[in-house]
């Protein structure tokens, strides 16, 4: 059910705890994270909440949102508030989208995490960014998402026709754009999987796409289901093309889908992706997984911001509140994702799970500005972010 407010959602808590009735999932990401350590498996706990290093970077991503403040602003009447934004021609009922996770498909004790993510984004109108690793074909997660857009996040093979037939795929299936990961054509050093050597994919989990591939399967000579170690191994070999800026004439030749590009953190690239044809930019370090001694992903955002124009923003990394959100939005992102707090919720409680997280980050975004005199969130980005240290 979608709420006139989305902050209408407390009153919702509060009335049902006249009856003696609490949430069955926290609405804070402290005590979710702590109750999802405890009911995901260690394998799968270890791929979701580790990153590279010694995690500095991943943790600067989220603490470093306390670096930046809002002033507020009184007397404004917010008794309607409006968080709904324009991206790619459409009108999207809310800032946030659910950043692609490559384990998602094994949060959920089914193992079908990626159709409960898509069922989460039916039911909030939350768009889900599909990760090109999943547990279901990216046709049955598009299906699922029911009337709210889906985009398909892309790991670029090093084979082009596996690459084109996976972008074609996703253009057939609906998919409203294509965003295309920059930053893992090699993974980065991650000592939580390293120390148990676990790596799912090498282990055939989240590899469905390939595997249910024309192309893809056109390689092998078994299919999966009589030979996985060789699936394995082909898809090992040909994960990770090294992108470059003269791979986008041809990335844009293979799609009339949006291109964004993931993974720009310094404005010069947000400069050259601009003019090199990119129809949006995505600020992430990848949540602090793949490089660490980086900057915190927030305060690279407003060079990129500044640095892309009228090309829109996406950002993620370190998102954990709605209040972190707002703060996105202040800075100059056009939609932020959300990551880790929604594969929690998948965790708790799967589809159900998930959309509670992701009206409770909405709450709390929209409360914000409600108490703050941000009616919109072009209030919000007119009122921008201040930088405390």
């Amino acid at each position: 059910m979608r709420m006139p407010h989305y902050g209408d959602l407390q009153n919702q808590i509060y009335g049902a705890g006249l009856s003696g009735v609490v949430p069955t999932i926290p609405v804070d990401f402290a005590t979710l994270e702590a109750r999802a350590c405890a009911a995901l498996p260690p394998g799968t706990l270890s791929y979701v909440q580790g990153g590279c290093g010694d995690e500095h970077t991943q943790r600067r991503n989220a603490a470093a949102f306390s670096d930046w403040g809002m002033v507020p602003r009184m007397m404004v009447d917010c008794r309607q508030r409006d968080l709904s934004i324009e991206l790619f021609g459409m009108k999207l009922p809310t800032p946030i989208f659910m950043a692609p996770i490559g384990v998602t498909g094994m949060c959920t004790q089914d193992q079908h995490g990626d159709l409960a993510a898509a069922r989460a984004s039916a039911v909030t109108g939350v768009p889900l960014c599909a990760s090109t690793l999943s547990n279901d074909p990216l046709e049955d997660v598009y299906s699922a998402c029911g009337d709210t857009p889906a985009f398909f996040q892309l790991y670029t093979p090093k084979d082009k026709a596996l690459a084109e037939s996976l972008v074609g795929r996703a253009e057939a299936a609906g998919y409203k754009a294509i965003v295309v990961t920059l930053d893992t054509w090699v993974t980065g050093w991650r000592p939580r999987d390293l120390n148990t050597a676990n790596f799912p994919q090498l282990r055939g989990h989240v590899l469905t796409n390939y595997f249910v591939d024309p192309v893809f399967r056109k390689m092998l000579a078994k299919p999966p289901s009589e030979d996985l170690a060789a699936a394995i191994g082909t898809w090992g070999a040909t994960f990770g093309k090294v992108l470059t800026w003269d791979d986008m004439a041809w990335l844009k030749s293979i799609t009339k889908l949006p291109i964004v590009l993931k993974g720009i953190c310094h404005g010069d690239d947000a400069r050259r992706a601009v003019d090199h044809g990119a129809d949006a930019i995505y600020c992430s370090n990848h949540g602090g997984r793949q490089a660490n001694g980086g900057i915190a992903a927030i305060d690279m955002l407003p060079d990129v911001v500044a640095s892309a124009g009228d090309v829109p923003v996406l950002f993620d990394s370190g998102i954990r509140s709605g209040t972190d959100v707002v703060k996105a939005l202040a800075i100059g992102a056009r939609a932020v994702g959300i990551g880790r707090p929604y594969s929690y919720g998948l965790a708790l409680g799967g589809a159900e799970g998930a959309a509670h997280v992701l009206r409770c980050i909405l709450a709390e975004a929209d409360l914000l500005m409600a108490v703050n005199g941000y009616p919109s969130v072009a209030a919000v980005r007119a009122a921008g972010a201040v930088r405390q240290r």
